[in-house]
């Protein structure tokens, strides 16, 4: 497991309530759990970035307690007699799942390349430098 970037006492910083003694628990799995994810994609990110995204990670899959609105919802309806609700969680993850949002990739500087490359690509014969295309 790797050495999580921030701690259950980060986590409860950032949020509007304290979490319970079974939820502290999850929290320091969750925060390890983030840590390998950074590792993976931003290795390179400065112990600040790290700290924030780990800590932004975690809540959103805590939540914050209000039992609603799910964290990292971006659009949702409800109705009443019909009891129907509808979410759209945003940046790909879902409620309870540990993801990276848009604002976390940005912080950690992954996921902003634009390109391709195609396999066969090395297959084409190049040209060398002064040569003209035939």
């Amino acid at each position: 497991m790797a050495n999580a970037y921030a701690t259950v006492a980060d986590v409860e910083a950032r949020l509007t309530r304290d979490l319970t003694t079974d939820e502290k628990a999850v929290c320091s799995t969750l925060l390890g759990d983030a840590a390998v994810y950074i590792d993976a994609f931003a290795p390179e990110a400065s112990a600040a970035a790290k700290q924030v995204v780990s800590c932004n990670m975690v809540i959103r899959t805590l939540g914050d307690g209000s039992y609603g609105v799910p964290t990292g919802a971006t659009q949702g309806s409800m109705s009443a007699l019909g009891y129907s609700q509808s979410w759209t969680i945003g940046s790909g993850g879902s409620t309870g799942e540990i993801y990276f949002s848009k604002l976390d990739r940005k912080l950690l500087g992954i996921g902003n390349a634009i390109g391709s490359y195609s396999p066969t690509q090395e297959l084409v014969p190049r040209p060398h430098p002064g040569e003209a295309l035939g």
